[in-house]
């Protein structure tokens, strides 16, 4: 796949995100976890990478109080709770080739605090 960005930081996500993806793959007892990052939203969903198919999504563009570290830490417990409803306790993190600072580890923490095991 060519990358068609012309910023050296997109670059570096998509290569992290490419050797990140490598190694990381969802099954149906254990899905990935995967973070995706705009300039506006934080978005998550629980994949099952076997058969192609996303279990369960959330966002971050319904919430409106809060600081953005809220909304990302509130956004992981938001998964947790419909992986939950699914019988999933047991998830690979997928950071998106995003550094593990700030709203992306906000997102891993709320998860892990409202029970999902990584």
């Amino acid at each position: 796949m060519a990358i068609t960005r012309n910023n050296t930081a997109g670059l570096k996500r998509e290569r992290r995100h490419r050797r990140v993806r490598s190694r990381v793959s969802g099954i149906a007892e254990r899905p990935r976890m995967a973070v995706f990052k705009s300039n506006r939203y934080l978005y998550v969903q629980l994949i099952d990478d076997t058969r192609g198919v996303t279990l369960a999504a959330a966002t971050t563009k319904g919430m409106t109080k809060g600081s953005m570290l809220e909304k990302a830490s509130e956004l992981g417990k938001t998964i947790a709770e419909l992986g939950q409803k699914q019988k999933i306790t047991k998830v690979v993190f997928d950071r998106g080739g995003y550094l593990y600072t700030g709203k992306i580890k906000a997102v891993a923490d709320g998860a892990r605090a409202a029970g999902l095991v990584f």
